[in-house]
């Protein structure tokens, strides 16, 4: 299973040299610990970053990074006294601890006022962890998993259950995919990050949702179109070809898009396809890697008005 290649980690560039090396360490050290000063909820609920333990369930465990009270918006405040999040998936071979200490990720969800909930995936096959995504696939039921997650979070922690968003990459990304796929209703949003579907993919997923997708142009772990591995036995599928069946679920009127736009060296493309049904696409030219703007615009993105909404 070793040899399926999923995502090694979040690929965000760290120092290469003594001080470089240094200052990374002591950055991984210290997000937990200041996080842990600033969350009183962690160490009622007996897990989390104030223990320095993980929080164990039925089938798993997960981590939790908690926002300072000052990193809330007057916003967030005011619309409800649960703190928003966003569950986060680790790529193959990670961890939800390896997770959050990916700064720009942790830190740059939890500067907007959101917690950030890291389960951890479990080995499979005796090797690397990963996600159980594929059907047919024997292991635990990620789907069941993940929604156990979210709602012993939200009761731990004091998190606004209903409005959680789904994010993942690599693995994570596909597992992302296939839990919307399979109950669209579990999360407020998605946002995978060079992951989609399998071969075959799925003919039909059950209901619309909202799909935020990124993926590196030059991609070589994940790329675009697919590709074959552990001797041809699984294949990627194509993003593109994922993208045309979110359009179909989600009853796009048409499959061309709606806007296009460039932004700096990053491409765009949205589809407005009513309430609760929006698809944005990301396109950058970077590889298999977590896009340090990634946290700012996922939350642009899953805290824009959408349009037809009450």
């Amino acid at each position: 299973m070793a040899g399926l290649g999923l995502g090694l980690g979040m690929a965000v560039g760290f120092g290469r040299r003594g001080a470089r090396r240094c200052a990374s360490a002591l950055a991984l050290v210290a997000l937990p610990l200041m996080v842990a000063l600033a969350s009183p909820r962690a160490a009622a609920a007996g897990c989390g970053p104030t223990v320095a333990r993980a929080c164990a369930m039925p089938q798993g465990s997960y981590h939790i990074a908690l926002p300072s009270p000052d990193q809330r918006s007057p916003v967030q405040a005011e619309q409800t006294a649960a703190m928003p999040a966003v569950v986060f998936l680790h790529g193959y071979g990670g961890s939800g601890l390896a997770a959050l200490n990916n700064q720009a990720v942790a830190q740059g969800l939890t500067a907007r006022g959101y917690a950030v909930i890291a389960p951890d995936a479990l080995p499979r096959r005796g090797g690397p962890r990963s996600w159980n995504f594929f059907p047919g696939w024997q292991g635990r039921d990620e789907v069941e998993f993940l929604q156990d997650v979210a709602a012993d979070a939200a009761a731990r922690f004091g998190l606004d259950r209903q409005t959680m968003l789904l994010a993942g990459f690599s693995a994570g990304g596909f597992m992302v995919n296939y839990l919307a796929c399979a109950a669209p209703e579990a999360f407020a949003g998605y946002a995978p990050i060079a992951g989609g579907f399998w071969r075959p993919q799925p003919e039909t997923c059950s209901g619309e949702i909202r799909l935020f997708h990124s993926h590196g142009w030059s991609d070589g772990v994940v790329p675009l179109e697919g590709r074959y591995l552990d001797g041809k036995r699984f294949q990627q599928g194509d993003i593109f070809a994922g993208l045309e069946l979110w359009r179909d679920t989600n009853h796009c009127s048409e499959h061309a898009p709606d806007q296009r736009w460039q932004q700096g060296d990053v491409l765009g493309r949205s589809w407005d396809c009513g309430p609760g049904a929006d698809i944005e696409f990301l396109l950058f030219p970077q590889g298999h890697r977590v896009p340090g703007w990634w946290p700012g615009a996922v939350l642009d993105w899953f805290e824009r008005p959408q349009k037809g909404a009450e």
